[in-house]
């Protein structure tokens, strides 16, 4: 049949078939560099779209920045689904507002702020200097190009030029000044209760039909998290080295640079100086010197060397603290000063050293570092050392062959692991924060990899994942077992919702007690007569900013209403974990400017400004908004998010 075709497919006949095969590919190909129908706009800015593609990648960073800053305690039912979608949406809009902005007025960011600002930036530098590689790498992590990455950062730093334009123009008055530190440095005398919880615990445990209707009303509380366990290989630079680079090369390279590998020696050091002047002759040193050595035998034979420094060293400083110059590492000194002193045993004193300061009198009394670190904790460091190159090349190229592998047999991570001659690893169960995964791949870069739908619900491999910037480690992994998120049996938590339950009624029974304490006080009894066996906290006059007291209750104390005709105010609050306080208000005393030194005063009108500056940045924002033609078509919450 295949050779009939061949012979058929000649001359005219073979062209209206390349034509006709030719028409769709050309027109998918044009589809994709237009973006038509392939990217749905998800909202519009006085005409600038935002599509479905922007709006997931920055769901995607956002969520991996959450889990990066808020480490175990991130919660995928949290941050996840349409509210976060949403939230960012609404992040995005703003941003598009502002930057519109910025171009209509005429504001422009020059190549050379850009250059200057990519110069800075740490993740491109390598020991302190801007590193081409690391510049791409980092891009190339982030699936950016050098022209698109500065195109944002333009955009950023013009969208901040106009924000810094607005907060500059925020001005605070004197009279505004004196308000803010009136309310702000105002002292408040209390006295207050705290009634403990689980003083008021129910005797008898919660009926049954109760603990089940909790249950059914708060299944999501009780639901275990989804996880699962990740096959990956990992690729590494540093190993890669250590498997190359034989032994017995390593150990002589460390006897060779021990130096390097040695703590740097710090010695505590205290002195007596006897200042020579420039002018003075043979006889005036030898007088001063032999000044110094009476005082070196008076301290021998044990008299005070601190006492003798404060009274006779010239040098004024050290000698208000017994002579002291701290702890110090070679060659911060003089160089005579220097070599006596790392010369000297601990509490062995110099004889007197002449420096172009004068003559010293000088004791080591502590001595740390100089420890030498154990072959083993740098043996990493000296296999990269010694063969760098050799280990990044090969790791470059084994990364490419590990990238396209992955890519070419997707179900599996084995054909890979078995030409490239590396391990498949398998991880224990994992849930989105990452809590408790191995050290490579505990980056939210790789979870967010794991929990996307190719690699979750696809069940394909992922692409190539290089998570740390600065070295050069890589993997690809895939899932290998999946547990989605699930309810824990009634009987399972049975006995924590009825420690809940027991709190909950403790809690409430505790703030009834303390207003029902209130309402006494404001009748005019007082602490003893209500109960004598109370302990009434008496802090005094106490700013709102007094954190050694409970901030639950300090804040409601400064919500009070001032007290009336000497007559206190009272209230009653309860804490987050079931307290509950009653605090009585006896006298206010507002803040005054003349209490404040000038730099305080200075400080509290920067704090004040920024405060403005925020709060006109954001009714600009508003009017933005108010002006602006916005049109949003959220499309639904996408399959990659939680």
């Amino acid at each position: 049949m295949l050779q009939e075709i061949r012979e058929r497919a000649q001359g005219w006949v073979a062209w209206a078939i390349v034509i006709l095969i030719s028409i769709p590919f050309a027109l998918w190909g044009i589809q994709s560099y237009l973006g038509s129908g392939s990217d749905p706009t998800v909202a519009s800015v006085n005409g600038i779209k935002i599509t479905e593609r922007e709006l997931t990648r920055n769901v995607q960073y956002t969520r991996m920045q959450l889990r990066e800053r808020l480490g175990s305690a991130y919660n995928a039912e949290l941050f996840g689904g349409a509210a976060l979608r949403e939230r960012v949406l609404n992040q995005m809009i703003e941003q598009r507002l502002v930057l519109d902005t910025a171009h209509r007025i005429g504001l422009r960011v020059s190549d050379e702020v850009i250059r200057a600002a990519i110069l800075a930036e740490p993740m491109f530098q390598r020991n302190g200097v801007f590193d081409r590689a690391s510049y791409e790498r980092v891009l190339q992590l982030q699936g950016l190009t050098p022209n698109a990455y500065e195109h944002n950062l333009r955009e950023h730093l013009l969208s901040n030029q106009l924000e810094r334009a607005v907060q500059a123009t925020a001005l605070i008055t004197d009279h505004e000044l004196q308000q803010s530190i009136r309310w702000q440095h105002q002292q408040r005398e209390l006295r207050y209760v705290q009634l403990q919880r689980d003083d008021y615990l129910p005797t008898e445990p919660p009926s049954e039909s109760a603990v089940r209707a909790f249950y059914d009303a708060h299944q999501t509380a009780f639901q275990t998290p989804e996880q699962v366990r990740l096959a990956y290989i990992h690729l590494s630079a540093a190993e890669l080295a250590r498997d190359t680079v034989d032994e017995e090369t390593l150990r002589a390279r460390y006897a060779q640079q021990q130096d390097q590998f040695t703590t740097p020696e710090q010695r505590t050091i205290r002195h007596i100086l006897l200042k020579v002047p420039t002018d003075a002759d043979d006889a005036q040193r030898e007088t001063i010197r032999q000044e110094l050595a009476e005082l070196r035998e008076r301290i021998l034979e044990g008299e005070d060397f601190a006492e003798f420094a404060a009274e006779y060293s010239e040098d004024t400083v050290s000698a208000a603290d017994g002579g002291a110059i701290g702890s110090l590492e070679r060659g911060q000194l003089d160089p005579a000063f220097d070599q006596v002193a790392f010369e000297l045993a601990v509490g062995e004193l110099s004889e007197p050293v002449r420096t172009r300061f004068g003559y010293h009198l000088i004791e080591v009394t502590a001595i740390s570092g100089g420890e030498l670190s154990p072959f083993e904790d740098v043996r990493d460091q000296l296999a990269m050392d010694s063969d760098a190159s050799g280990a990044e090349g090969m790791f470059f190229e084994l990364a490419e062959q590990l990238a396209n592998l992955a890519y070419e047999t997707p179900d599996s991570l084995i054909p890979a692991a078995e030409t490239l001659g590396l391990e498949v690893q398998v991880s224990d169960w994992l849930d989105r924060s990452g809590q408790g995964a191995e050290a490579e791949l505990a980056h939210p870069r790789i979870f967010a990899a794991a929990f996307s739908p190719d690699v979750l619900e696809r069940g394909q491999n992922s692409e190539l994942l290089e998570p740390e910037s600065q070295q050069l480690e890589a993997l690809v992994l895939r899932v290998e077992d999946h547990r989605p998120s699930a309810v824990k049996p009634f009987d399972e938590v049975r006995e924590e919702i009825v420690e809940q339950l027991q709190e909950q009624a403790a809690a409430k029974a505790a703030l009834a007690a303390a207003e029902a304490m209130v309402a006494q006080l404001q009748q005019g009894a007082t602490w003893a007569e209500i109960d004598e066996t109370l302990t009434v906290q008496e802090p005094g006059l106490v700013e709102r900013s007094a954190h050694e007291l409970p901030p639950v209750m300090l804040t409601h104390a400064f919500q009070l209403p001032h007290p009336h005709n000497g007559v206190p105010r009272y209230g009653a609050v309860a804490a987050p974990n079931g307290d509950a306080f009653v605090v009585a208000v006896a006298a206010v005393v507002d803040g005054v400017v003349d209490a404040l030194d000038a730099d305080d005063q200075q400080l509290e009108r920067q704090m004040l400004t920024a405060t403005m500056a925020r709060h006109e940045t954001e009714q600009l924002l508003a009017a933005f908004m108010a002006a602006a033609t916005i049109e949003r078509k959220l499309v639904a919450t996408s399959s990659d998010d939680e």
